[in-house]
């Protein structure tokens, strides 16, 4: 939860925990909804007790802003409140709850966000199923939604839920049922719950779905009934920029919730791309590159995502964008701490790092999941190859910070030729850019300047910001006169162009090595003719000649 002042966008005071991610089974990932939920309520009241130890009064928080991560999809009770089962994860942010407030000169607004999980891929036989059905000369889901049928997106999840959880099946059938992804938990649940809570999601969080058209900015029938989703579990969707309801407990009781985004377009608010052709790359637990494509959709022809940026008022106009998504950013580095043990704490990365200086040829495709844009290759999964007797885990782990710097170069140079005009600097957030080597790194693949703000985290800045200038609240102006100017870090490549070719080129070798290796189909379902393998057949038929040879002779 973090408060700014709505006249500086100065961060007054925050709280973060970790949210808990389980593991159910390989390739599944999960979170507990009622461990978010207390999480925003615990993160709220130490905010306010250090806004206290401040002198700041909590009465001058004016509205309330939420930012989630965005495809991770929950079902729960309408009528017990109880959620029907685990969140669903989608690709993450496993780190903390971020909710947020902003203060002005007697005005201030928090926006509560929280990070979950995407890296589940219990649902890739429901999309192969699906897939199926979409003709090839008219693939409707991509035309309507502007996402690729992928188990990334809500959809998929909520028709696994439906047909494999029987809690879900019963309560859909009696009524009971509500579906949302976090926004919509957490709003309904901190607007009241079964008390009267709103079931509302804004037009980002809908947009990432696959149920919601983009060009009528609407709830589809045809996709509905597509993936056999119900339409009255759905929730109400609103602006991203309005009064939901008001805050029922807590010490922030009675303060609107009048801001929601989803992560990546709460962290294009905050960066002020608000003009077509801005655009900013978010590192977290994955990286996600945003191009405002203004009132446009644009419709990418290599591999790119159009989405819903922001709609910033019930009666202001929509805009679109752009979007790139790595899977594994920041989690590679997690995995490197948590499963080889190489760091203790994910800073140490960048000291391994500068002690070499270099890869030394070793090079680190982290697709733990698959392989998402430009690729969309669920079948891909990681490999570190160009190892030799010297290598090292101070190259593994430059190998690791080059490669989210390498997937980030596939997006921008897929945005490039989409858009027709290349970006002349990159703007940057998120926890991750807090490490210089990862920054220079980026600067020297790309071949062009990297722009970080002093205040790297503009996701909870821009729902901050939704929130604040609301209708109703009035305390934070988005005119570009209004706007603070923001302090910013430049860093310019320092490396020759052809040497960022070569590396790049080399990159994209490992990456072609890296796909092919999964599949769905089980080996039992293979072809089960012993003489499936030749070397086997031909043992059996020269044992089989031997045998009759040998009865032949004795008679």
């Amino acid at each position: 939860f973090q408060v700014f002042n709505s006249k500086t966008a100065e961060l007054l005071s925050h709280h973060q925990v970790e949210i808990k991610q389980e593991f159910p089974r390989e390739g599944w990932v999960e979170q507990d909804p009622k461990e978010i939920l207390q999480s925003v309520y615990e993160c709220i009241e130490k905010t306010c007790e250090k806004l206290g130890q401040l002198n700041i009064d909590i009465s001058n928080i004016k509205a309330i802003g939420v930012s989630n991560q965005r495809e991770t999809t929950v079902v729960w009770d309408k009528l017990t409140g109880e959620p029907l089962y685990n969140a669903v994860a989608a690709p993450v942010s496993p780190g903390p709850s971020v909710p947020v407030a902003v203060v002005s000169s007697g005005s201030s607004v928090p926006a509560a966000g929280t990070s979950s999980v995407w890296l589940d891929l219990r649902t890739q036989s429901t999309v192969e199923n699906l897939s199926k059905r979409i003709p090839g000369n008219n693939n409707f889901v991509k035309s309507k939604t502007g996402l690729p049928l992928s188990t990334y997106f809500s959809a998929v999840k909520l028709r696994w839920l439906l047909d494999n959880v029987r809690k879900v099946q019963k309560a859909v059938e009696e009524n009971r049922a509500l579906f949302g992804t976090i926004d919509s938990w957490l709003i309904w649940s901190l607007t009241g719950g079964v008390h009267g809570g709103v079931h509302c999601t804004d037009v980002t969080n809908a947009s990432r779905t696959m149920l919601f058209n983009i060009h009528s900015l609407e709830w589809d029938k045809e996709l509905c009934e597509f993936f056999g989703i119900p339409m009255e579990i759905l929730p109400n969707v609103r602006s991203s920029s309005e009064i939901y309801g008001l805050m029922k407990a807590g010490a922030l009781e009675g303060v609107p919730i009048s801001g929601c985004l989803g992560d990546q377009s709460a962290a294009l608010v905050g960066q002020m791309c608000f003009q077509d052709g801005q655009a900013k790359n978010t590192y977290g637990t994955g990286c996600f590159l945003l191009c405002n494509t203004g009132h446009k959709c644009v419709f990418s022809e290599h591999g790119l995502l159009t989405t819903v940026a922001y709609k910033l008022g019930r009666d202001k106009p929509v805009y679109y964008a752009l979007e790139g998504s790595v899977a594994i950013a920041g989690a590679v580095i997690r995995w490197l701490r948590d499963n080889l043990g190489i760091i203790k704490t994910s800073e140490e990365i960048e000291k391994l790092a500068k002690e070499v200086g270099t890869s030394y040829g070793c090079y680190f495709v982290p697709a733990f999941s698959g392989l998402y844009a430009p690729y969309w290759e669920p079948s891909a999964r990681g490999i570190i190859c160009g190892l030799t007797q010297f290598t090292n885990k101070c190259h593994i782990a430059f190998a690791a910070l080059e490669a989210v710097c390498f997937q980030t170069r596939e997006i921008l140079d897929a945005m490039n030729r989409d858009c027709g005009i290349p970006l002349s600097h990159l703007q940057v957030d998120g926890g991750m850019t807090s490490n210089k080597i990862l920054m220079q790194l980026q600067a020297d693949i790309l071949y062009i300047p990297v722009v970080k703000p002093s205040m790297p985290e503009t996701t909870a800045l821009g729902a901050a910001m939704a929130a604040g200038a609301a209708e109703g609240v009035g305390v934070w102006s988005l005119e570009p006169e209004d706007l603070s100017a923001v302090t910013m870090e430049r860093f310019e490549p320092q490396i020759n162009a052809e040497e960022s070719e070569i590396r790049y080129s080399t990159w994209k070798k490992a990456v072609m090595k890296s796909m092919g290796w999964a599949t769905t189909q089980s080996p039992e379902s293979g072809d089960p003719s012993i003489f499936c393998s030749l070397p086997l057949g031909i043992f059996i038929v020269s044992s089989m000649v031997m045998l009759i040879g040998a009865r032949y002779i004795s008679g």
